[in-house]
Formats: structure tokens, C-alpha cells, sequence
């Protein structure tokens, strides 16, 4: 088998963060033709491609309709544009908490909605964001901030989400668990970024401390139930996804919640993998078109 094989990103970030470094000569292995190009350049024929990956476009928050319409254009995008619709408004946790998915507690609030505010400290984010962009941690009694932020929020368009902060996450992080074809493949812990936020240079999202993970037995269970939950509502199977990223935490109640399901343009911590984990990126790949 062979052809090309287009990974994507964004004007600012054409050729990824670096992350992906091992998975082209990983692709090209396996006989494909890898390059990289960004979303939407009309100089690229992405009809010519055997496969197109998204992976780095993480500017599509400000322009998300144009991106999605780009999806929908490229007949070989993974994960497909459906798939990239679904997630890329973060109000599909609330779908995941009706279906039973053990979630962070998450209120959506329209624009002219007003709060209920959580009683302890809390987060307000965009449902539609990348990279930690506009998710902001108050203080339990910091309402009037919080109201700002949120309104900064609607004011640009943005439903917010507005959840409990969960404690654990300042000394235990969050932990990402990544699949290929529906199978794990590997995992690594985020550090909290919501207290003194830097950003990356590129301004794309908030700069993480990111390592090594071993995760336990229910943290492998619930990123497994909240995978198949989340096919479940897309009505395909779990093997068509490329990839997901699974992200969750040690709630208050010390058991795992999760955050975050991934599907649209995670990072998927290849750093922080073995050396195995770009040649099950690249077997994926093939599988997608078998």
C-alpha cells in the first residue's frame, strides 16, 4: 500500500509542535508519501491524498464554521467532519453525563443565561476552544470576576461551560489516555494550567507540564466506557476513530472523572510515549483504509 498522506495544521503552526517528529518516517515505512500542509490552502489538493490527518489546527475556535465547512470538503479527513463537529463544542459532555459517563459535573450558559455558581472554586470556559484558551478557575466567592469573564465569553459569541473545580487536579494533574483504532496505546499526565497561565509562543494554548503516566485500572476503564459511549452517539465504531485522547481526573470524591474526550485535534504526547507508539499511529493509518 502507499500514497499520500497530508498531517494538518494551522498557519501559525504549519507543521505541528514537534510532537509528531517520529510518526512521518514511522508513515513512510508503511509506504506512504507524509507531508504536512495547512488547513484551507488552496494550493493543496487534498483530493489527491490517500488520507488526511488532522492534527495541529488549532486556530479553528475563531473560525470554526470555516474549518468545519473545510472538513466537510476533504472526502479522506480523519477523524471525519461529523466526528470533528461533535467534539469541537464541548457541550457533548453534557451528552456523555445523560449516556452515564462518570463526567465533571458541567452546566451549559447560553448567551443572555444567567449562572447558578457552583459553591466551591469553579471553572468558566468556551464550549468551543482549543489549547485552554478562555477557561479561567475562580475562587468560590470571586462571582463578580467570574461574571466578567463569562460575559467576555458571551459577548464574543461563546456558550460557556461553567463546572466545579476538582481539587486533586493541583497535585495529581490530569491524565490523557491515547487510543489508535480504538485500541490505548499510551498515556502521560498534564499538570494544572489554570493557575498562572503561560502561553505557548505561538498564543495557540496554554503552555503544559507534561510527563510519563501509568494509569490505573479505573482510569483505563472509564477512558474505555467513555470511548465506546461516544461512538455510541456518533453511530460508528470505536476502530473508526484514528485516534482519541481521553482526559481525566481524581475527582473530590476520589474516584476518576472525566474532563475532556479528545477527538477533533488533541496533541497525543508522542514525547511521552515509547518507542513503539508512532509505528501503532502509522498501523492505524493503514487500518482506516483497509
Amino acid at each position: 500500500m502507499s500514497g499520500k498522506a497530508i498531517l494538518v495544521g494551522c498557519e501559525k503552526m504549519p507543521e505541528g509542535d514537534g510532537d509528531e517528529h517520529d510518526v512521518l518516517p514511522a508513515l513512510a515505512d508503511l509506504g506512504f508519501t507524509p507531508s504536512w500542509a495547512t488547513w484551507g490552502d488552496p494550493a493543496v489538493d487534498f483530493d489527491d491524498a490517500e488520507i488526511v490527518i488532522l492534527r495541529a489546527t488549532w486556530d479553528y475556535a475563531e473560525r470554526r464554521d470555516d474549518f468545519l465547512d473545510w472538513c466537510a470538503s476533504v472526502p479522506a479527513l480523519v477523524n471525519s467532519a461529523p466526528v470533528v463537529r461533535w467534539n469541537t463544542d464541548k457541550s457533548y459532555l453534557v451528552e456523555l453525563i445523560e449516556s452515564g459517563i462518570a463526567t465533571v459535573p458541567t452546566v451549559l450558559v447560553e448567551p443572555g443565561e444567567a449562572p447558578r455558581w457552583p459553591k466551591g472554586d469553579f471553572v468558566v470556559k468556551p464550549a468551543v476552544g482549543a489549547g485552554s484558551r478562555g477557561a479561567a478557575r475562580f475562587a468560590a466567592s470571586a462571582h463578580d470576576s467570574a461574571s466578567k469573564h463569562l460575559k467576555s465569553l458571551h459577548d464574543d459569541g461563546y456558550t460557556a461551560l461553567v463546572q466545579p473545580y476538582q481539587s486533586k487536579v493541583d497535585t495529581d494533574g490530569e491524565t490523557a489516555l491515547v487510543f489508535f483504532g480504538g485500541v490505548y496505546s499510551h498515556a502521560f499526565t498534564k499538570g494544572a494550567m489554570l493557575s498562572g497561565q503561560t502561553m505557548d509562543d505561538s498564543g495557540l494554548y496554554v503552555a503544559e507540564q507534561l510527563d510519563v503516566a501509568a494509569p490505573d485500572a479505573g482510569f483505563r476503564a472509564l477512558a474505555e466506557d467513555a470511548l465506546d459511549a461516544a461512538a455510541s452517539l456518533l453511530g460508528i465504531l470505536r476502530a473508526e476513530l484514528l485516534y482519541a485522547r481521553i482526559d481525566l481526573v481524581r475527582a473530590d470524591n476520589g474516584k476518576p472523572a472525566l474532563l475532556e474526550l479528545e477527538l477533533a485535534e488533541p496533541s497525543l504526547g508522542f514525547r511521552y510515549a515509547d518507542a513503539g507508539a508512532p509505528l501503532r499511529f502509522a498501523s492505524a493509518v493503514r487500518q482506516q483504509l483497509g
